[in-house]
């Protein structure tokens, strides 16, 4: 692993510490790096519903947009699990849409466990190009 993979393993394990997750007590950190070098951090918030829970992810890149950050290098997603603990449906449609093809590294609270392609893990994305609109991460 690379001095890069650590300082985002480690703010993703920090953003885990936030997480707001009483119903299911699965506790989620993300780190995603901008273009220019920027980490923007999130953690999952639960709601009695579920349905209106929203992912550490996509806490993580709606932030990110929402303080102007539009390129993306790669995020990092931590859980306390032995295995690789992938980004959701819903987390990898938005991942591709605002970031295209990033590189996705997870871990657990000790280590890196597993590094990917988003288009490994979202092989045949729907997205603006699907309807002849704009490149994935071009948004």
């Amino acid at each position: 692993m690379n001095d890069a993979y650590d300082g985002l393993l480690d703010a993703a394990r920090a953003a885990r510490l936030n997480a707001h997750a009483p119903f299911s007590k699965f506790q989620v950190g993300a780190a995603l790096e901008t273009a220019d070098g920027k980490v923007i951090t999130g953690c999952n918030v639960e709601n009695a519903t579920y349905g209106l829970t929203v992912c550490a992810e996509r806490v993580a890149l709606l932030k990110a947009i929402s303080e102007g950050q539009r390129g993306f290098v790669r995020i990092a997603i931590v859980t306390d699990t032995g295995q690789p603990t992938p980004p959701c449906g819903a987390c990898r449609q938005l991942l591709w849409e605002f970031c295209g093809n990033l590189e996705v590294i997870l871990g657990n609270l000790q280590a890196q466990t597993a590094q990917h392609w988003l288009k490994d893990l979202f092989p045949h994305p729907f997205d603006a190009n699907s309807i002849g609109a704009v490149e994935p991460g071009a948004v």
